[in-house]
């Protein structure tokens, strides 16, 4: 059984079309390929928008490693990159998102070669890179498909402002504008598990940590309706972390918004975390990191602290907060949806 996921099994199968070459690899990728691909190439850069992918990868000094928002080429001295492995991400304006700013990055003459999984909505690219250059299917195996192609145009400049969606939403009296890229939590108006949960939030004061922030809704509007805090925000994804960015500073409201994979550079002194913490990884439904988050939130209480969340009411939270705290209460309660609180 192979250790790596069914697009990178599909690449393994194309060693060749890596021979020689500078290659970068983006997008939806999460095993270790890129270790095995640095034995083939010239250099391999990974370039991700996922912080626990970034932290798994830097530990091996075989190829480069970069997160953020856009990529840029750290040392003037090497090669840029001239072939591009893409793994397709879940949505489709990530994808589109990433062609535009990588293609602008390294311009015409550019390979790139595509992988996924079929269900994700790969076929897509045929149509999306027409702008860029040709592009066309070699290889299908394990439910994926591979795709070559080369950028033979002149990529537009890349401007990042112009990803963000803006939005408004208004709650009480309060009313926000929400910045989102492509691939952020975010419905485009207040989704309903959100605003369950803030109605059922107390006043609240001290450090307060934002969860999984997202586009930064929830901790906009706490940060507005309690002025007082001190408010954290934090998420896995670069993506995230600048939505959450562009929402505070829309709204003139403060916050340190910052990367985490789950608590690891979180503080361990909050007086409250809060969460509408995501359950899906890629394109399948994950909850170990919602589970971590709970089981561990004590230690990252101060002696008062306490945790709100808002989860599907299907999902069995209730008795990993119980062996967490000692307790576990339901304070509001839905069809759908159930805001679950634990004190420390």
């Amino acid at each position: 059984m192979s250790a790596y996921i069914a697009p990178s099994q599909i690449a393994q199968r194309q060693l060749a079309y890596f021979e020689g070459k500078h290659v970068l690899v983006a997008g939806e990728s999460e095993d270790l390929f890129p270790i095995e691909l640095a034995n083939h190439c010239q250099s391999v850069t990974v370039f991700t928008t996922h912080y626990g992918y970034y932290r798994q990868l830097s530990a091996h000094t075989a190829i480069d490693c970069q997160f953020g928002v856009q990529y840029e080429p750290k040392d003037e001295n090497k090669a840029p990159a001239d072939l591009v492995l893409l793994y397709w991400p879940k949505a489709k304006s990530e994808a589109e998102y990433l062609l535009a700013m990588l293609m602008a990055q390294l311009g015409e003459g550019c390979e790139i070669v595509v992988v996924g999984e079929n269900r994700s909505g790969i076929k897509s690219i045929e149509k999306m890179f027409k702008p860029y250059g040709t592009i066309r299917k070699y290889d299908s195996a394990r439910r994926c498909s591979f795709y070559w192609g080369q950028c033979t145009q002149t990529p537009p400049a890349f401007q990042l402002d112009a990803w963000f969606k803006r939005y408004e939403v208004s709650y009480q009296e309060t009313r926000l504008t929400i910045h989102s890229l492509p691939g952020v939590f975010s419905h485009g108006e207040f989704d309903i598990g959100s605003q369950l949960l803030l109605d059922t939030l107390p006043p609240l004061s001290g450090k307060v940590l934002d969860f999984g922030c997202g586009a930064g809704v929830i901790g906009s509007v706490m940060a507005a309706l309690n002025p007082g805090i001190e408010l954290e925000m934090c998420d896995i994804s670069a993506l995230a972390v600048a939505s959450s960015q562009a929402t505070l500073a829309a709204n003139g409201l403060t916050g340190r918004v910052f990367a985490s994979d789950i608590y690891s550079d979180t503080d361990d002194d909050y007086q409250f975390i809060i969460s509408n913490p995501p359950f899906h990884s890629g394109l399948d439904t994950s909850y170990s990191a919602t589970e971590t988050l709970l089981e561990q939130a004590p230690a990252h209480l101060n002696r008062q602290g306490a945790l709100f969340i808002v989860a599907n009411s299907f999902l069995k939270y209730p008795p990993i907060i119980d062996a967490a705290f000692g307790k576990c209460e339901t304070l509001n309660k839905t069809n759908k949806f159930a805001i679950y609180h634990a004190k420390r």
